[in-house]
């Protein structure tokens, strides 16, 4: 799966949970974003990129 597809759920998914109607819905949002973070963390793995963010 393409790292960037995988970024921008991610944020969708912390958008979602950040303004979810319940609780519940929230807690599944943020299970997908979880999800989501190991992807994220296995691609960068696996191209051999820093797993942290730099900022300038």
């Amino acid at each position: 799966m393409d790292l960037n597809y995988l970024l921008h759920r991610h944020q969708v998914a912390l958008m979602r949970a950040a303004t979810a109607a319940s609780p519940e819905a929230a807690h599944a949002h943020g299970g997908m974003a979880r999800c989501y973070e190991r992807q994220i963390a296995s691609q960068r793995d696996t191209l051999g990129a820093s797993g942290r963010m730099v900022l300038a």
